[in-house]
Parts: structure tokens; sequence; C-alpha cells
């Protein structure tokens, strides 16, 4: 899962692991220790696998797929939690993915940059990897809609622990913290983010004295580290143990946030948290859940909550609440986050992105984004009603995303980082075959819920796709009646009328004249004393620094071209920019300056391309996009739009 990467990198190597106190001082975070990276890093980047205790063993045993509460089924369930703990998220996640940076960032859109870049995107899988970068995407928005409804709502249900007569009110008051959640997102989270870390580290220190406190009581639970407890639970019943693997699996949702938020804290600070605090805290907590169920069966109907002495539920059940609310948030900033990715890598329309604190550069909120997620979240808890029902649609997302992940880390180990063949051959087999068992079982939960995350995926996947490969065959069509650069000056410069001033035409080639200034000489009969070709690049890298942001090409006869370049994560601010030039004449004046944009209206046609339905997609998308003025930060006053009809 992707979540808030709200600060860059710039580090120079990809899997350099560089110092995340240099990288946030770099980006105006100012110098941090380790240990106060690590404190954030335990409110954000664990809030999702943090609150998974919350449902996964109850889950487990009284799900789609009861269990009996008997010694093998505990221990075989236990010792399946501790060696995926182990296996998939310490040893892939924590000890291989997270050295996968792109510059500094993680997420699928980050390992797919870096891999097409480190590759020079070529090869006949280069295509399929891309396919496979925006499927993870388009799984992780399905993830982004259940998280924050399941969490909440297993937190929320605790109060029927404390008293069964507030099982009419879980609904409502789950309904109305979600609700409240997505309403401050305009007015940003940087002041409750300080209480993320210490809210989280009490959480966690709570969750390891309820687990020691019971294992207490029953030590011999700790036997069940023992992988013979598994082989046995498959050997005893190997088709329920399969089916119990969907379940399980609900310990491991989260940790694909260990990646995608690098960003925000760096390698080491989230490595540290997980060794030092965060394994050790849920480790002792689902052994504590099991010798409960061990020692008391009847226990398996919440034994999270069932944990806790009669007189601290109540507290729990408000601690357990606040750690779901801060992992919703995660979730939240993180669908900002990889929306603003895929805007930026040309996979989504441009979408209006308002920065909501003026010291972290991460902190953004979309409100389209924000707006959908609420709708969708709110459906959900009204249909589904009761965690449990959630749980089955939970697993397809992560673990479709999960085995994603590894396929693409096939690629970087044999062909970026190559590493022996023997060993990137045992690694990549082992994570494909647990990858592959978790997303087999949970297909068996499709009828009972695991439709909801298939159906989004296909949804964004389609939007996802229907965009880049649209955005593409407009800017072919374009360029086939492009005139050359020379050509044009030449012929423009005898005929027209120069008036003073200077006129920037926004254009997606470096080569070629823009459509906007073909018409505009066209209709008007005029070129400015100055004519600057603006063009706006994308890199395949989270940050661009100044010193490689822009590059300059005197064409003659007042003619320039200008190219700037950002980085996938950073914000485009064209006037910003324009303003640090020297090269090209006289300082830039806004007051003196006109941006001259161009507007097509796309016509669907029998081309070759794209089918027409796809085509009357990608056409609706364009019209409803953010405009360029506003995504580039243009002078409201100072744009002039120039329309033009495209067939493709």
């Amino acid at each position: 899962m992707t979540s808030a990467a709200e600060a860059s990198k710039g580090s120079l190597g990809d899997a350099s692991g560089t110092a995340p106190d240099l990288i946030h001082e770099a980006h105006g975070h100012g110098p941090k220790g380790l240990p106060a990276l690590a404190l954030g890093a335990v409110g954000v980047v664990y809030g999702d696998i943090g609150t998974s205790p919350l449902y996964a063993m109850k889950e487990t045993f009284i799900g789609h797929h009861k269990l009996p509460p008997d010694a093998l089924h505990i221990f075989g369930v236990l010792s399946l939690i501790f060696w995926s703990l182990v296996i998939i998220v310490s040893l892939k996640y924590i000890f291989v993915i997270l050295r996968a940076d792109n510059k500094g960032e993680g997420g699928s859109l980050a390992l797919l940059a870096l891999i097409q870049r480190r590759t020079g995107g070529s090869g006949r899988w280069s295509r399929g990897l891309v396919l496979l970068g925006v499927l993870a995407t388009a799984l992780f928005f399905g993830d982004c809609m259940i998280t924050p409804a399941i969490s909440v709502m297993s937190a929320v249900e605790g109060l029927v622990v404390v008293q069964s007569g507030f099982e009419p009110f879980v609904l409502p008051i789950a309904a109305g913290i979600l609700i409240g959640l997505f309403m401050i997102q305009a007015h940003g989270t940087d002041m409750l983010g300080r209480f993320f870390g210490p809210i989280m580290l009490v959480y966690f220190l709570t969750l390891a004295v309820l687990g020691v406190l019971s294992i207490i009581q029953r030590p011999d639970i700790l036997q069940a580290v023992n992988p013979v407890w598994a082989f046995r639970f498959f050997q005893a019943d190997t088709t329920l143990a399969f089916l119990a693997l969907g379940s399980v699996v609900l310990a491991l949702t989260g940790a694909e946030a260990l990646y995608a938020d690098m960003g925000h804290f760096g390698r080491r600070p989230i490595q540290a948290a997980w060794v030092w605090l965060i394994f050790p805290a849920l480790l002792l907590n689902y052994a504590g859940q099991a010798a409960l169920i061990l020692d008391t069966p009847s226990a398996v109907e919440n034994p999270f909550f069932l944990l806790a002495a009669e007189e601290l539920r109540l507290p729990l059940v408000v601690l357990a609440t606040l750690a779901t609310i801060i992992a919703s948030q995660a979730v939240i900033t993180g669908a900002f986050s990889v929306c603003q990715q895929a805007v930026q890598l040309g996979f989504i329309p441009r979408l209006r992105i308002e920065h909501t604190s003026a010291s972290s550069l991460g902190q953004i909120y979309v409100p389209a984004v924000n707006w959908a997620l609420m709708i969708m979240v709110m459906l959900l808890i009204l249909t589904f009603r009761e965690s449990s029902n959630l749980a089955a649609a939970y697993g397809i997302a992560v673990t479709g995303t999960m085995f994603i992940t590894t396929c693409m880390l096939g690629v970087l180990v044999f062909r970026v980082w190559n590493w022996p063949k023997a060993v990137a051959a045992g690694a990549l087999g082992l994570f494909l075959v647990i990858d592959g068992l978790y997303f087999a079982s949970n297909l068996t939960k499709v009828p009972d819920g695991g439709w909801f995350p298939l159906l989004i995926g296909l949804i964004a996947f389609t939007a996802l796709t229907t965009w880049a490969k649209g955005r593409k065959l407009m800017i072919d069509r374009l360029q086939e009646s492009a005139i050359p650069v020379p050509v044009f000056i030449k012929s423009a410069v005898n005929s027209a009328t120069r008036v003073p001033g200077t006129a920037v035409f926004m254009t997606t080639s470096e080569n070629g004249i823009p459509h906007a200034l073909l018409h505009n000489l066209k209709h008007n009969k005029v070129l400015h004393e100055r004519v600057i070709l603006l063009t706006v690049k994308i890199e395949d890298m989270p940050y661009v620094g100044p010193e490689k942001r822009m590059r300059f090409e005197d064409l003659g006869q007042g003619f320039f071209r200008v190219v700037l370049r950002y980085g996938f994560m950073q914000e485009t601010n064209v006037p910003g920019a324009l303003a640090t030039v020297t090269e090209c004449g006289p300082q830039f004046r806004m007051m003196d300056t006109s941006f001259f944009l161009a507007r097509q209206t796309l016509i669907a046609s029998s081309r070759p391309g794209m089918a027409i339905w796809r085509e009357k997609l990608f056409a609706w998308m364009l019209r409803n996009a953010e405009s360029a003025m506003e995504f580039f930060k243009l002078p409201t006053n100072r744009v002039v739009e120039l329309g033009s009809q495209v067939e493709i």
C-alpha cells in the first residue's frame, strides 16, 4: 500500500540508504535524528499493520471459514502469522524492498520509474512491467477505501465487548468518525500529525503489555514459533489451512506502506522502528491473543479487547479508535500522494492539488480524491455493516499488490542489482510461493466481498491505461502536422507584425511549433518581441534539483525554447521558474507576459488507436481535467486559451 510520501530525498544512489537527516534537511524538514524519525514512522508508516490485531485473529477463527479453537489450530495459526511477519514483512519489505528507492521515494509507481530509468525502458517485458505497476496502483485505491472502514469499525465494535447495549450505536459512531476525518483534510493535518507518533507509541506498548500478561498465563503458546506447527496444520486439514490463509494475511495489511512511506522518513528509521518496537509488539499481542483463546475458547469472539481487564476495556477502545483514525489518515494522505505521482507521470488527468502546510512539502490535499474516498467508505460501511464482512473484501487488494511488487522486484534484482542468479531465484521463489498462496486463498472470498476491490481495481486500471494511451495518441496526432522550427520562424518573421512583450506558448513537445502559436498567428497576425516555446517535463525521479531545472535554446529572431524539468513528487510552478531565468533576454515580468494554452476538443473516430468507448472516456476525462492554468500556477489574468479539434 502506498501512503504519504511527504518529503523528498535528493540522494544520489538508487539504493544507497542515504542518511535520512541529510535527506530531510535538504527539503525543508530540518535535521532530525534517527529516534525522532523512527517515532514519526511509528505514527504514520505503521498505523495500518499496527491495527491488524484488532481483527486478524478474530477473523481467522470466526470468519467465513471457521476454525475450531483447539490447540492444533491455535498453534498453527500463530505459527503462520509469526513466519509470515518474518518472511514477508521483515525479510521481503524491511531488508530487501526498502533498498529499492527511487532517489529516496518508494511505492509501485516509484519502483516502476526506477526500473525503467535504470534499464532504459527497453526489452519485451517493458510494457508488461508498466501494466503491472499501473495494476498495483489500481488495487491500491481499493485498499484506500477498505482500510478506514474496517479499521475504525473494528475499534468501535469494541464497545460491544464493554457493554452489549452499545451494538446499535457502532455503525453511527464509526460513520461519524470517518466523516469527520474526511472533513478536516482540507485544513491539513500538520498540527494533528505531531501527536500521531506519541499516541501510536503508547498504543504499541499497550499491545506488548497486554500480550505479555496473557502469555504469562500460558507460556506454552511460545512453542508456536516452531514452523512445524504450521506444517501440522496443513497436514491435518490442507483445505481448511489453505482457506485460513485468506484471514491470516490480514496480519500483514499495511506492509506496502513500509515501502511507500520511505520518502517521508527514510529507510533506516522505518527499519529501526520495526525491529525495536513494532515487530516485537505485534508478535507479543498475537501470541497473547492465541494464549487467551487456548485458555478460554469463548474469547475467540473478540480476543483483542478481551485481553484487557474489564475495567480497562473502555480506555482500550478509545486508544484503539485513535490508532485506527491515525491509520486511516495515513492511507488517505497516501492516496493524495499516489494521485500526485500518477498525474505527474501521465497516468491520470490533472487534478487540483492544494498544499496545506508551508513547512512540509508533502502535506497536500486533493479535493476530488478526498470526497470520492469518503463516499465509497460510507457506502462500504453501510453495505457490509460489520468488520467481519469487510475482511472478506480486504485481502484481495493487499495480496494482489504484494504479488505484483514481488514480480517487479524480480526484474530489479536480475536486471538492475544483478544479484547472483541462484540467490535471486531462491529469494524470489520463496516470496512468490507465499504471496501466490495468500492471493489464491483470497480469491475464494470473491463471492463474499472480494469482488469489491477487484471491481474498483478494474475501473481504476481502465481509467489509468485509457488516459495514458489517449494522451500518447493525441500527442502523436498533433505532431503529425508539426512545422519545423526554422521554416516557421523564417516565414513568420517576414509576414507578421512584432508587438512589445513576451509570449509563452506551452507545448508538450520539445520539437516543432505549438498549435497555439500557429492559431495565434493565423487569427491575430502578430508576434511578440520575445516568444518562448515552453515544455514542462516530468522526470522518472521524485525530485530534480534547481541546477538541472532548466534547459535553454536560442532559436533566433527573438524565439527561445525553454524546457523545465520537475520530479514526479514536485509542484510545477511555471511563473516561479521563469522569474529566475536570465538567459532569454531581460528578466520576466508577469505584467508584460502572456501565456498561450492550447485546449483540444477530441473527436472520437474509427482511426486505429483505441476502441470508440475508450476514446469517448478519454475525451470525457480531458474535458474534466484541471485547467493547465491552475496546474502550472499561471496568473489568471495573463492566460489566453486557443481551442482546436483533434481526431484520435
